[in-house]
Formats: C-alpha cells, sequence, structure tokens
C-alpha cells in the first residue's frame, strides 16, 4: 500500500499566490483562472476562506488579466 502525500492549505495558498504573481506569458488567464477556481473551492470545502485582494487595484477589470493577478489571504489559524 501507498504513503499518501499530503500538503497543508497554508502551503496550497503560498504556492498558488505565487503562480497568481507571475507575469511570463505561460501564466495566462486561463490558466490564473483554474488557480482560483481550483484553490477557493478548497477554502470553502475546508471553511479557510478569508478573501482575496488584487495585486494592481487599477488592473482589476472583471475577466482580465489583472483580474486574476491576485492574491488569496491566509487564516491566521493555518
Amino acid at each position: 500500500m501507498k504513503n499518501r502525500k499530503t500538503t497543508s492549505v497554508k502551503a496550497l495558498i503560498i504556492h498558488i499566490n505565487y503562480n497568481l504573481a507571475r507575469t511570463d506569458n505561460r501564466a495566462t488567464v486561463d490558466y490564473k483562472m483554474a488557480l482560483c477556481q481550483v484553490l477557493e473551492s478548497i477554502l470553502m470545502d475546508t471553511g479557510n476562506y478569508q478573501g482575496f485582494g488584487f495585486i494592481d487595484n487599477n488592473d482589476s477589470e472583471t475577466g482580465s488579466m489583472g483580474y486574476y493577478s491576485r492574491f488569496y489571504y491566509i487564516n491566521s489559524r493555518l
């Protein structure tokens, strides 16, 4: 039997926040949108959703690259 490997929610938030801040040509809107959807689902399911902030509030039009260039807050109890 294989051993399970898990990660903490905090480590996942840190990893995804890093990727949402990327500006290279592989960090597309679709890529960032998928990261947001997965992370929000996990945070909601585990009761750890604390909201998010935009990296640049002046570039946050819904559906744009700036909209998905965000960071999620880390629950202090994690």
